[in-house]
């Protein structure tokens, strides 16, 4: 009897991992193992950019990716001695997920640019394009006001303690971050959303934190319902010249009201106009909606991470909270590859964020947010024609808008430097080089050539004497835990 029980089981685990979820976003259920725990996660299948041909398709024109979620989230998989599902890889978001030693922006900018060229690791007739981004460091007291709204999901599917609980400490040890006159808001939803806790000075942190340890989960979940009160609290309160921002916590799973992600998207875009930005934490596992998060966080003018542990807690509250602040708002990239210089390139990454190429200077168009502090980076695959530190290889522009402006700024930069091995670039080239390879062996790309787990460690074992906080030793030791 037990063995009959259990084959059924598997088959409908099997049927469950077949088949598409019951959303209006492309996404997929995943199976984990042999069948003995079931994922319903969504997530969405993008196709890796393909080489392209300069002569044909010159400009490269996308949005910067400033989230984290897909790093962290593969995290969780390899602890538990699995490999994430490739549909959850977005190789963007696992370079971006570490910090690198860019150059501060000049007086007068907000941002700064800088490239490297090096020989490509995995295939040594291909060379590596780094493009660097940093978002100018504000000193902590002088830092503006911050108006929070957290917007914590209570609802049945957040009771495990990796969920709420998760949450629930993280919120709190933001509060602990807090100038006296920062203000918090709590709303709460679930069946139906409540306002737990009105707009309230940080000065006031005990009250704040007693609150959120009153949260408890139960009921089903109206997610819309509690991001439009959200932003009407926000605005309520909103700060001139501040931090306004609503930081959603949730495992995505939204079945009350509006749930489709499509729909979703457009109320944020709608409600994201009054400088009001969103960060979404996703937590979680067997029902995780990592497309809708994602899509959400991206089109609300914030960020996406996903908690895994008591570390990434840390980091997004604490260690990096400067990234709350943002610095440039709808920033975008073009480059213009020479054709007399380069045969073809390939974009690693970035393919839900591309953009057209008349996009670039309307500024109209939404783009990608940059924090305080923070960093970004891009890389391309490039076949060059000739070596020739003389000619320039690419042009690099970037236009981003300051945080109180409808109009953005351009900044350019030459890419004109003579290549280096690998060996011989700079430990933020070969750190990001190593990052990205491990996200093409996770997405088991095709385009992945010699690469494997040797050469990644080697790279990213030579590469960390620059590490704040230690997250690039933690990688080096994620790798030997590869299953």
């Amino acid at each position: 009897m037990k063995t009959i029980t259990k084959v059924l089981a598997v088959c409908m685990i099997f049927f469950l991992s077949c088949t598409k979820v019951d959303d209006d976003s492309p996404s997929y259920s995943y199976e984990n193992g042999f069948g003995e725990i079931a994922y319903n996660e969504k997530y969405k299948e993008y196709e890796e950019n393909p080489f392209l041909k300069v002569k044909d398709y010159p400009l490269s024109t996308f949005s910067i990716d400033a989230d984290g979620a897909s790093y962290a989230n593969m995290r969780r998989y390899v602890n538990l001695g699995q490999k994430p599902p490739k549909e959850s890889v977005r190789t963007e978001e696992y370079v971006n997920y570490f910090t690198y030693n860019y150059p501060e922006p000049e007086a007068g900018e907000n941002i700064s640019l800088s490239s490297e060229l090096v020989t490509c690791p995995w295939n040594e007739e291909h060379h590596i394009m780094r493009l660097g981004i940093k978002g100018k460091t504000i000193p902590e007291e002088e830092l503006p006001n911050s108006n929070y709204v957290f917007l914590i999901d209570v609802s049945g599917s957040m009771t495990p303690p990796e969920k709420l609980g998760v949450l629930k400490t993280g919120f709190k040890q933001l509060v602990d971050e807090l100038e006296p006159e920062d203000r918090v808001a709590i709303v709460v939803y679930a069946g139906e959303v409540g306002v737990l806790l009105p707009s309230t000075p940080a000065s006031e942190a005990d009250h704040i934190k007693a609150a959120i340890d009153r949260l408890g989960a139960g009921g089903s979940t109206a997610g819309a319902a509690g991001i439009t009160t959200a932003y009407e609290i926000a605005r309520e309160n909103f700060i001139d010249g501040g931090n306004n921002r609503i930081i959603l916590g949730s495992d995505g799973d939204f079945n009350v009201g509006i749930s489709s992600t499509d729909a979703l998207v457009e109320l944020i875009e709608e409600k994201r106009k009054g400088g009001i930005y969103l960060t979404v934490l996703g937590v979680g596992t067997g029902n995780l909606n990592d497309y809708m998060m994602e899509q959400i966080a991206n089109k609300g003018n914030g960020n996406y991470e996903y908690i895994d542990n008591a570390d990434q807690i840390q980091k997004v509250f604490v260690h990096e909270k400067s990234k709350f602040h943002t610095v440039a708002k709808d920033a975008k990239i073009q480059i213009t590859f020479n054709p007399d210089r380069v045969e073809s390139y390939r974009l690693i990454g970035y393919e839900n964020r591309k953009m057209k190429d008349e996009d670039f200077e309307d500024d109209e168009k939404d783009a990608g947010e940059i924090g305080s502090s923070q960093t970004i980076t891009a890389l391309y695959e490039v076949i060059l024609k000739k070596n020739d530190a003389s000619a320039e290889y690419a042009k690099f522009d970037f236009r981003y808008k300051l945080p109180d402006s409808d109009s953005s700024r351009p900044l350019s930069l030459s890419i004109r430097q003579t290549p280096l091995s690998i060996n011989a670039a700079s430990e933020d080239t070969r750190f990001a080089v190593s990052v990205a390879g491990f996200g093409l062996l996770m997405r088991e790309s095709e385009y992945k050539g010699t690469l494997d787990q040797k050469m990644v460690k080697n790279l990213a074992g030579s590469s960390f004497s620059f590490d704040p906080n230690g997250y690039r030793k933690q990688f080096i030791e994620l790798i030997g835990k590869l299953p």
